[in-house]
């Protein structure tokens, strides 16, 4: 079990307005964690070497987020980090390469053109990723239905680039977690664990994370699944404690993206995702931070973690 650093965006943002210091590695250690996503202090040469040392020392596991090359240009750039991350014995590499596509985008033209763009920063990507024998997961980050992501991952056909599997964030996209799940588990090298809530508003549904056990997701077989594919698979939790993003599926903007022969997004799905939001109230109100202090924000987030990492370590054995 590891921390991705959007689940403690409060106490990061409570540090760095209070000049305070704060380093995410010890953070994950002395939470009793053992896997940190985090970015390398730099590429030079001695911060990677104590950077190594002191992971080994905590015996925990890294994974690192680096800049993608987005021309040939910034190739050589992407091959001394990937180098440097090889030093410094990272496990993976992780990248978000979307925004929220419903949210990016008002044309389908201007989706397919962003998709074709990370299509080929993966293909300037991969033959240094095998240079290095590093792994690269891409997250499911709320840009690409599950299948769309699993055909492009196929169609790349490299031990090298799969997925960094978030466990909720395609529910946005009308996904059954199960199927999210059921597509892209082949591809996973890591994932960010956390539980999800829903309800509806008068524009679609809202969409939030809660601590793990107090959502809608099926954790327990989820994680069974993935451990099925890889025992040792990271699961860096990503409790995002934050208001709920809303999923706007009655507005015509939210269509905009999707086309019935190169993205489509059928009925059914709508059908069912809706069906999960309204028979599935949340058990305790949405966590939200509009209106709470800074304090009070950062309670919360802290409280939330505790309740994930107490589920975790008592029901899924991480």
């Amino acid at each position: 079990m590891g921390g991705a650093p959007a689940g403690f965006a409060v106490r990061l943002r409570w540090a760095r307005e209070r000049n305070e210091p704060f380093d995410f590695v010890d953070h994950c250690r002395k939470l009793g964690l053992g896997v940190v996503e985090t970015r390398l202090p730099s590429t030079d040469l001695q911060a990677i070497k104590n950077f190594r040392q002191r992971v080994e020392e905590y015996n925990m596991r890294a994974i690192a987020d680096v800049p993608l090359p987005r021309d040939e240009s910034s190739v050589a750039a992407f091959d001394s980090a990937v180098k440097a991350a090889k030093e410094a014995g990272i496990f993976s590499l992780h990248s978000a390469m979307t925004q929220r596509r419903y949210e990016e985008f008002d044309t389908f033209e201007a989706f397919k053109k962003n998709f074709e763009r990370c299509q080929k920063t993966i293909a300037l990507a991969e033959p240094v990723l095998r240079k290095h024998r590093m792994r690269l997961g891409i997250e499911n980050h709320k840009g690409w239905r599950s299948v769309e992501q699993a055909a492009w991952i196929k169609r790349v056909g490299s031990e090298w680039v799969g997925v960094h599997f978030d466990f909720g964030n395609n529910i946005s996209l009308c996904e059954d977690p199960a199927e999210t799940l059921r597509a892209l588990q082949p591809y996973t090298f890591a994932c960010h664990l956390k539980d999800m809530a829903v309800e509806p508003y008068e524009d679609g549904f809202l969409l939030s994370e809660v601590p793990l056990g107090e959502g809608i997701l099926d954790i327990k077989e989820m994680v069974k699944t993935l451990q099925k594919k890889d025992p040792e698979m990271p699961f860096d939790l990503e409790m995002i404690t934050r208001d709920p993003l809303k999923i706007p599926v009655f507005t015509r903007k939210y269509w905009a993206t999707f086309d019935d022969s190169y993205s489509p997004l059928p009925g059914r799905d709508l059908a069912r995702v809706l069906e999960i939001v309204h028979k599935n109230k949340p058990k305790s109100p949405i966590p939200r931070l509009t209106g709470l202090s800074p304090e009070a924000q950062l309670k919360l987030e802290d409280e939330n973690i505790r309740k994930s990492l107490d589920y975790a370590r008592q029901y899924l054995e991480l």
